[in-house]
């Protein structure tokens, strides 16, 4: 028992240590392409709406001359005037007010201001507040495995930013290093949460077929659906920016299979932890007494994760929807939509990962967790359980 903690402690510590890689490893692309600007806070000071004027309801045209001042950085206290040009969409338009914190960027030459852009209302301080909030809760709750879950939501947010989309940007094959990526946070998330052992086994092979079946789906209909890759937000952007070789298709194919990655990864964990704890209670269970449990659990977990799924996918689409039944769309020309069939392609794929992946760890924990071996080392641990037990009721009656 003790050598497999300090087997846990160790992989903590090594994954605590890949994560300061990660911090410290460069993305290959610049941080900042002028040297002679800074981002900076900015404190709205006045606000001239004079050259604003409304087309349509709330969609504004026009400017705002904003006079603010510079909170932090070198130029700190020099107060100046930005103008905030609204380009009549409402997703990107802002407006500020007297009082406003923004984000900016300044422009200086011969250590003078010589322009200042503001990019948007500075909400970063809000972000860390709710950060906190998430760390506090989740270690006063889960406490030493709140901190191992802590630990693991933090290398997947640094994988995503420091390995997975540089790699998308160097033009590495995306469904390849998606894969890799899933499989690697696979390991390391549910190694962390549950421990090296056979449970944790049992979850990562578990999710690793759900996530192979998931990907072969979604090349096959991704290709066969006709869905160019150009639906992802901001891809547009992304070609005029200079990245025009990118294989945007392949991307959103990609995008596909590490969306559902998590929701594998819950279900395999789920089961095997349930069949482990069967066994743990009833070490004389037969095989297919374990893989029956298994699938009648996998059977009541799926039936609300495909749920999850389809309102996680169709949340970002809701004013869509609402445009479609407002004109009338008729149903057929909704379904045929190229957003509306991604998203179905999204949703459908995914709980197909779901479904198979909840008797692929059923099978594979019942193999595993009725084996002799591991059969009778439990046996040994629920006698020396039950002896401890009753030495510390001997002692407490004496």
């Amino acid at each position: 028992m003790k050598e497999s903690q300090n087997i846990n402690r160790v992989f903590v510590g090594l994954s605590i240590f890949i994560i300061i890689l990660l911090i410290l490893l460069p993305t290959g692309f610049p941080t900042n392409e002028y040297p002679n600007s800074d981002r900076v806070r900015v404190r709205i000071l006045e606000v001239d709406d004079s050259l604003v004027y409304s087309a349509g309801g709330v969609i504004l045209q026009g400017s705002q001359l904003c006079k603010v001042r510079i909170l932090n950085g070198d130029f700190k206290g020099t107060e100046t005037y930005a103008r905030n040009t609204f380009m009549g969409k409402l997703d990107m338009d802002k407006v500020f007010e007297e009082g406003d914190t923004a984000l900016a960027v300044i422009d200086f030459l011969d250590n003078e201001v010589t322009f200042v852009t503001i990019i948007d209302h500075y909400r970063l301080h809000l972000e860390i507040i709710l950060f906190i909030v998430f760390v506090a809760l989740l270690i006063l709750f889960a406490r030493w495995v709140g901190v191992k879950a802590l630990i693991s939501f933090v290398l997947t947010i640094l994988m995503i930013w420091k390995v997975l989309i540089p790699s998308f940007l160097k033009g590495y094959h995306p469904i390849i290093i998606a894969m890799l990526v899933v499989f690697m946070l696979t390991i390391v998330i549910i190694a962390l949460v549950a421990g090296i052992n056979r449970k944790s086994l049992v979850a990562i092979s578990g999710s690793f077929l759900g996530s192979v079946l998931t990907c072969i789906l979604a090349i096959s209909f991704g290709n066969a659906f006709n869905i160019h890759g150009a639906i992802l937000p901001f891809s547009e952007t992304l070609l005029y920016t200079g990245y025009a070789h990118l294989n945007l298709t392949d991307i959103f194919i990609a995008g596909i299979f590490l969306a559902s990655a998590g929701a594998l990864m819950d279900l395999a964990m789920d089961i095997s932890t349930a069949i482990y704890e069967m066994v743990h209670n009833n070490p004389n269970i037969t095989r297919k007494q374990a893989i029956q449990s298994g699938l009648v659990i996998g059977r009541a977990v799926i039936g609300t994760m495909t749920t999850t799924l389809l309102l996680a996918y169709s949340g970002g689409y809701v004013a869509l929807l609402m445009v479609f039944m407002a004109q009338g769309t008729p149903m057929i020309n909704i379904l045929n939509l190229r957003y509306v069939s991604a998203e179905i392609l999204h949703t459908i794929v995914g709980s197909i990962g779901l479904v198979t992946v909840a008797p692929f760890t059923a099978v594979l924990a019942g193999i595993l967790f009725t084996q002799p071996a591991f059969l009778e080392k439990v046996k040994r641990e629920m006698e020396e359980r039950v002896s401890q037990e009753e030495k510390e009721v001997i002692s407490q009656l004496s």
